[in-house]
């Protein structure tokens, strides 16, 4: 780990560095760009977005060559294609240009490199963490931080054993007002929390049946496939709809529902579920395509007694909740509610629904977080990150929490392809007598992918 700065302990007790940095004297703040300072970063998958965005590679990289004293030495994607716009986009920010590399593994190997970036398919980017990890990197991996339930626990068990920081892209545990609001309902803003349900709404087109074809000859599909037990190109998967196949993917609850989930699981204080049920499928472009993961679902997850959470997403239709252009969340209390709109803004209201207190942007105008790579989060997480690494801040989002996060969606997942629902143990979330469900647990790896501790 790197050496931290004079000013070690300013900002240690805070919640965020974002939060303490308006505090900091400008020599603190120069203090980042000494050599001794300097992050050396390097990120894998930097086209990874929806169609029409630039994907969220790109956008950690305008995020982090924001940041005084970070550089990207590298920029990795198994398809080079995308390898020398992202170089370009970095040496225009930073001022010097990266290396470009198809091959992560051969970066690990560079003592130079502090961390690594993950924004790959999800099908990598628990594997590829672990990997980093052993190598002495620190990790920011994108939501979900796994492809399934032991992948997370091996992550987390592989960032204790050899003492690297692993942070989640949760930014919403870096947004001022959200760490506000939680803090609130801990404190019995609306009573006793015994409900939060989520919402999300997006219209994604159907993606046709994809037809067996050879991939671009700028494109590694073998390393591309990873981890995962190998099959023939199909030319619609690659760059994005992946996302929707079970062998790489992990459908829109991990995909977006991770987000409000990790939110609602915070504020109301639970960590592993009772009891799972799902319902939902293909529902609205049935028979169109070879979609697999539901368009149409919610997930309800029960913590004992009288606490329960649930996620409604909609991959086919614009219309969210009333009064919501894309998601959010309704936390329900015992002395009111607490309308929050996925972003940085939030509504209490009493038991006679009266307004009483708006915190953020006018909740009328909720923001569309559906589209684009960053859907104008005005949070810190990068600079979290970043200062974690220096020993200035403590994570926002540390693989604890985002595994356990990321454990409540794919066990909806799991419930859902089972077709019924799941009893699980709230220690750790492990599923309870159900050979089948406990079968989807881990997945089939290809030969010599199997991540270990």
């Amino acid at each position: 780990m790197k050496q931290n700065i004079s000013r070690r302990q300013f900002v240690a007790s805070s919640l965020t560095i974002g939060a303490a940095a308006a505090l900091m004297p400008r020599t603190f703040l120069r203090a980042a760009e000494t050599p001794a300072n300097k992050i050396v970063l390097a990120i894998a998958g930097v086209r990874s977005g929806a169609p029409g965005s630039s994907g969220r590679g790109l956008e950690l990289i305008n995020k982090f060559t924001a940041l005084p004293g970070v550089e990207f030495k590298y920029v990795i994607d198994v398809d080079r294609r995308y390898l020398a716009p992202a170089a370009g986009i970095t040496e225009k920010k930073q001022g010097k240009a990266p290396q470009q590399e198809t091959d992560f593994r051969r970066v690990l190997e560079d003592k130079d490199v502090d961390a690594l970036l993950i924004t790959t398919p999800d099908h990598w980017h628990a594997p590829m963490a672990i990997l980093a990890a052993k190598a002495g990197k620190h990790v920011y991996v994108e939501k979900p931080c796994s492809h399934n339930p032991r992948e997370g626990e091996i992550l987390v068990e592989v960032a204790k054993k050899y003492k690297r920081l692993v942070q989640m892209g949760s930014q919403r545990r870096s947004i001022a007002n959200v760490q506000q609001m939680c803090r609130e309902i801990h404190e019995g803003l609306i009573g006793n929390l015994f409900l939060a349900q989520c919402f999300y709404a997006r219209r994604r087109p159907s993606i046709g049946f994809g037809k067996v074809v050879k991939p671009s000859a700028e494109l590694d599909w073998d390393l591309w496939q990873g981890p995962a037990p190998r099959t023939e190109y199909r030319d619609n998967l690659h760059p994005y709809n992946w996302h929707w196949f079970w062998r790489w993917g992990t459908g829109e609850a991990l995909n977006n529902g991770v987000h409000l989930l990790d939110v609602a699981r915070w504020a109301m204080g639970v960590t592993f579920p009772t009891k799972v049920s799902s319902f939902g499928g293909r529902w609205h472009d049935v028979g169109l395509d070879d979609w697999e993961a539901p368009d149409t679902q919610e997930i309800q997850l029960e913590f004992g007694p009288g606490k329960g959470i649930s996620w409604f997403g909609r991959s086919c239709s614009t219309y969210g909740a009333p009064g919501y252009k894309s998601n959010g969340i309704v936390f329900f209390g015992s002395k009111g509610t607490l309308d929050y709109d996925g972003s940085g803004a939030y509504t209490v209201y009493d038991l006679d629904n009266k307004p009483v207190k708006k915190v953020g942007e006018d909740p009328g105008k909720k923001s569309n977080l559906a589209n684009g790579a960053d859907p104008g989060l005005n949070d810190n997480h990068a600079q979290n990150f970043i200062e974690s690494i220096r020993g200035n801040a403590k994570l926002n989002a540390p693989i604890e929490q985002g595994h356990n996060s990321t454990l409540l969606a794919q066990l909806g997942n799991i419930a859902q392809r089972v077709g019924h629902s799941l009893r699980t143990d709230p220690a750790n979330g492990h599923i309870l007598d159900d050979r089948k469900a406990a079968a989807l647990w881990t997945r089939e790896y290809a030969p010599g992918w199997k991540p270990t501790v």
